[in-house]
């Protein structure tokens, strides 16, 4: 029994302390080791993430792009176009007509955070010989490659461990108000 309790005590820490990740995220963008900025997500990455994280929270309700874009302060015309590829690749199901809108096209723990980044992210290619037009004179022998590819690869399987569950928050931290 104390085990049990103790478990779910780290589940919470460790959802608390990936909301906590994904806010600083939200403001800045930017993952960092210490005080140096080591990494960047696109906006396009970021606002997929809180439109999943909002849609998630509405259980079967349908939300608008309107709705989303006025909760987060963020762009329509920018958030359609992440809300076209979320439906592409699955996460999103569209609802047209008068009274359509969005809802998850997958249950949140079939939702993969990794699998969300690599769909939105144009690419991960950190230095020019990650990328095909490679023309570094040293890429042969260089040895940051490997090192580079070895960090990528932890990055992608941290993300592969969470999902959209993790990310859950209620529906009063976006200021829904419950039903009456």
């Amino acid at each position: 029994m104390r085990m049990a309790r103790s478990h779910g005590r780290l589940q919470k820490m460790r959802k608390e302390r990936i909301i906590y990740a994904l806010r600083q995220a939200a403001t800045r963008r930017t993952w960092t080791i210490g005080s140096r900025p080591t990494m960047k997500l696109t906006n396009f990455t970021d606002y997929s993430l809180r439109l999943l994280m909002y849609a998630a929270v509405q259980d079967d309700r349908l939300i608008t792009i309107e709705e989303a874009a006025a909760v987060y302060g963020i762009s329509k015309a920018h958030l359609m176009k992440v809300a076209n590829q979320l439906t592409r690749a699955g996460f999103l199901k569209a609802v047209r007509g008068r009274s359509g809108g969005l809802t998850l096209g997958r249950k949140p723990n079939k939702i993969v955070l990794g699998d969300v980044v690599r769909a939105t992210e144009p690419d991960f290619a950190l230095v020019e010989c990650f990328t095909a037009d490679n023309c570094c004179l040293i890429t042969q022998r260089c040895r940051l490659r490997n090192i580079l590819k070895e960090a990528m690869n932890a990055f992608a399987a941290t993300l592969d461990r969470y999902t959209l569950t993790d990310l859950l928050l209620s529906p009063k931290d976006f200021g829904i108000k419950p039903a009456a």
